[in-house]
């Protein structure tokens, strides 16, 4: 029996590991599996390249055992194995990466494909997380090699001793400390395979030693979908792996498939949901895998973070990560990684909507707010995909800028009319529609910085609000009459509170209406979100009186007596305001009190 220390700067690095080094405590599993797989990987290269020969029929797999009343958990493969003198270059020497050493040895003779995943050198110690004694029992490959036995208690002091393994391989028995006594719990240990070892490209089975009549599990997908080309999955290929991946049952409304071999190396499958239109409740979840083996949930680094609100799986084997799999190193990669993506989704984007308007059309509801969003948060990804970018109207029909403008840019120039709310804005779209004029939904919170952008980036362009004033197209014949008597009247029975004028509308129905110029709303509507002030200057709103109409004609001549006229004024003032919000409940009861006088002075005439 051989002792020794482990070679280590420091006597406190495996507390170290154990408490600092991981962000997540299951992250042992995922080393260990993947220290199993790189073992039958190099084999099989080995084999490939002439340095040892393998029966043809020859299976590998990984076993994991969980054994409760033992307090243990087995990990097992049947890969290259190890001698002791490799224990004790690989092992021993903590942050001395073996997949590393090997593929320098070998790297005229490996050919593509086939991948070493692990190259981070500390990952065998994360079993330190779990475990308060580690122990290895391994056989190599090499002719006439001797098994070796290798333990250590989670301090610097290790033993190696012969071993007793007759099949080539490695059994790595983790003895569960209290730190590990979640994983102790079939559903839990099994979960965690699942999570991060569900796609690893070797068979893995799992087995509950209690169980004793069970037969192991298989409890991975070595070929997932990703893998495969595109011309070789069917919709219900991609329909089936969402679920699977998501457990979510809604069907995904299209997905794009990612493969890319140069300048990097990326697959994957990216899937749009049914988006919410409140931004706050989208949960996107895009899973990140580095050679099949799971890295992390929506990692912004890689993924812009607007990509975020969709679903999928990317595998990324280049992915610079540190020790832990879990945080990525700043460099040019990553960003050309991130480009590729956003441009592969501005073309599967652009392209739908060019080759399947109809069907795209349908998608519009559930996606607008994940590309608005993205165009205000990714740096040129609306110039990559602004003709995807659809506008949908009062009357349910969808419109690109450029549809629209050629619509409508005749008759109210380089502008976007837009509604914020078509119930309590039915007035104003009515009027508008009335004239021929498309008017557009834009009603959540993300669409005011949206619409901004849009005119940042579109010259000349301008979003107006379909209440911030009277249109053109609205306006019946100028009239050279004096209004001073008018508005004056007006100003006597309802304040200051707003500024009045008096036009003619082409409609001759409504009294008057209320407007605020976009420029003020739109500073208010910012004060308001970011909760600034700019001094005492709130602008007024605009009652435009409807000089065309019959009631303001009668109240133009003065011949109504003094109650009567101001009834009608402030009745007039509230049917405006009613149109254009929701009046305070001091002035919502006066409304329904004058409404009273005004039915009996009809009712008495």
């Amino acid at each position: 029996m051989e002792k020794g220390n482990l070679s280590v700067g420091s006597e406190n690095i495996l507390p170290i590991i154990k408490k600092w080094l991981y962000s997540d405590t299951d992250i042992f599993v995922r080393e260990l599996v993947s220290n199993a797989a790189d073992a039958i990987t190099k084999l099989q290269r080995l084999d490939g390249m002439g340095e040892t020969s393998l029966p043809a029929d020859e299976t590998f797999a990984i076993h994991i055992v969980l054994d409760k009343e033992a307090r243990t958990i087995k990990f097992t493969d049947n890969g290259v194995g190890m001698t002791a003198d490799e224990i004790k270059k690989y092992i021993n020497q903590i942050a001395f990466s073996g997949a590393t050493d090997f593929a320098e040895q070998y790297k005229e003779k490996m050919e593509a494909g086939g991948e070493i995943i692990g190259h981070f050198g500390l990952g065998f110690y994360s079993a330190f997380i779990a475990a308060d004694k580690v122990t290895i029992n391994t056989l190599s490959y090499q002719n006439n090699a001797l098994p070796a036995f290798w333990s250590c208690d989670g301090g610097i002091e290790f033993e190696i001793s012969p071993g007793d393994r007759t099949a080539r391989g490695t059994e790595i028995t983790l003895h569960i400390g209290p730190d590990g006594e979640e994983f102790l719990d079939d559903y839990t240990l099994r979960r965690v395979v699942k999570k991060y070892c569900g796609f690893i490209p070797v068979d893995i089975y799992f087995e509950n030693a209690a169980a004793k009549d069970t037969d192991a599990e298989l409890v991975n997908d070595k070929n997932p979908l990703w893998l495969k080309k595109a011309a070789d999955c069917t919709d219900e290929d991609y329909k089936k792996f969402y679920h699977q991946l998501f457990m979510d049952f809604n069907e995904p409304l299209f997905w794009i498939h990612l493969n890319m071999d140069y300048p990097f190396r990326l697959k994957g499958i990216l899937y749009f949901p049914r988006l919410k239109h409140e931004l706050e409740s989208i949960e996107g979840q895009v899973k990140l895998f580095s050679n099949q083996v799971f890295v992390a949930d929506n990692i912004k680094e890689v993924i812009p973070e607007f990509l975020l609100l969709l679903k999928g799986v990317m595998d990324c084997p280049d992915l610079p990560l540190n020790v832990s799999r879990s945080f990525l190193q700043s460099d040019g990669y990553v960003e050309k990684l991130s480009a590729y993506i956003v441009r592969k989704v501005a073309d599967k984007l652009t392209g739908l909507a060019q080759n399947q308007r109809e069907e795209y059309n349908k998608y519009w509801d559930d996606i607008n707010q994940f590309i608005k969003y993205g165009c205000v948060r990714e740096a040129g990804f609306y110039e990559k995909c602004k003709d995807a970018v659809l506008y949908k109207s009062t009357e349910g029909e969808y419109f690109t800028l450029a549809e629209y403008l050629a619509r409508n840019e005749e008759k109210i120039g380089k502008k976007v009319v837009y509604a914020s709310n078509k119930q309590s804005q039915s007035q104003y779209v009515g009027l508008l529609t009335e004239q021929g004029v498309d008017c557009v939904l834009l009603e959540t919170r993300l669409d005011m910085p949206f619409s901004t952008h849009v005119e940042g980036q579109e010259d000349g362009l301008q979003f107006v609000r379909i209440d911030a004033e009277l249109s053109d197209v609205m306006k019946g014949d100028e009239t050279q009459d004096d209004h001073t008597d008018l508005v004056a009247l007006f100003k006597e029975h309802i304040g200051d509170e707003v500024d009045i004028e008096v036009q003619n509308f082409k409609n001759t129905v409504i009294p008057a209406m209320i407007f605020l110029p976009e420029e003020s709303r739109r500073m208010q509507e910012m004060a308001q979100m970011y909760g600034i002030s700019f001094g005492d200057t709130k602008a007024k709103d605009k009652l435009v009186l409807n000089g065309a109409n019959d009631l303001i004609a009668i109240l133009a001549t003065g011949n109504t007596s003094g109650d009567d006229t101001k009834i009608l004024c402030e009745h007039i003032w509230d049917m405006a305001a009613l149109s254009h919000r929701h009046l305070s409940p001091e002035r919502m009861g006066r409304f329904v009190e004058r409404n009273g006088v005004i039915l009996k002075k009809f009712i008495g005439s």
